[in-house]
């Protein structure tokens, strides 16, 4: 089969710009891209795209000269307070750079308001041509696959969807049962890298592992066959894969990223 669309994720490669982010994923040979618009943590290197109009001129000359293209923006959390209007500069720079799926985190115990403003954010971003996705993250308020189901069910908007990245399925126990019955149209990309070892007891330990010591596809214990065989063929995967130790001996972004596309790609010739 053709490989699909691969994407470099901006979490694997953190510490470079997004103009420098563009270069690497043209050199290593990718077709797409994922920008980080919002910072994840108070504490990571984050570069403004939105606030800064010349560093948004500079990443769209990269996109023209290189030919890639952005698949995802990231990252908007729906908390308790979020008033989803003031969403609106994100999306419309998500949509200058040529975005097309917008990642979302649920950060708000309280499940009816979420999924209001879930729908609230999809109304928003259809004017923008933009499909948000709501991802399931274990330590978050939106725990799993199943939970996620259902609260982008309930919102009821078309371009409702749900974001299935291979590391949270593994930890949070969700099913590929569940990920079969999700009607494909709510899967639009999925998130791509594998992970060692049985889940920890320690959340912590868990969102520590999630940020920094992912393992490239075909190198830890996930039934990334089982999940790519579930998700709709062909879909594009953006490859997330942060290797703190990595980074930390010295090994560059290029090599880092292209490592992440051999690898996916050799899994991929496997199905």
């Amino acid at each position: 089969m053709n490989d699909p669309i691969l994407s470099l994720a901006a979490l694997t490669v953190l510490e470079l710009s997004p103009p420098q982010m563009v270069e690497v994923a043209a050199r290593a040979g990718y077709s797409h891209v994922g920008l980080r618009l919002v910072p994840a943590t108070p504490e990571e290197q984050h570069f403004p795209l939105v606030a800064d109009a010349g560093l948004r001129r500079q990443t769209l000359q990269r996109l023209r000269d290189t030919g890639l293209r952005v698949l995802d923006v990231e990252i908007l959390r729906l908390k308790p307070e979020t008033c989803v209007a003031e969403f609106d500069a994100v999306l419309a720079a998500s949509a200058e750079l040529g975005a097309s799926e917008l990642l979302v985190a649920g950060n708000d115990p309280d499940e009816a308001r979420l999924i209001a403003n879930f729908a609230a954010l999809c109304d928003l971003a259809a004017g923008y041509g933009l499909h948000p996705h709501l991802e399931f993250m274990p330590w978050t308020d939106v725990r799993d696959l199943p939970q996620a189901m259902r609260i982008v069910a309930a919102a009821g908007r078309d371009n409702g969807c749900v974001l299935v990245d291979a590391f949270h399925f593994d930890r949070s126990a969700s099913c590929l049962r569940d990920l079969a019955a999700l009607p494909p149209e709510r899967l639009r990309y999925a998130q791509l890298c594998d992970v060692a070892g049985p889940p920890p007891d320690d959340m912590d330990e868990i969102l520590r592992q999630a940020r920094n010591e992912r393992r490239f596809p075909g190198d830890g214990d996930c039934d990334l066959l089982g999940l790519l065989r579930t998700l709709p063929t062909g879909i594009p995967l953006s490859l997330e894969i942060p290797t703190r130790q990595l980074l930390e001996q010295g090994v560059s972004a290029l090599e880092r990223a292209q490592r992440a596309l051999d690898k996916a790609r050799t899994l991929l010739a496997r199905l």
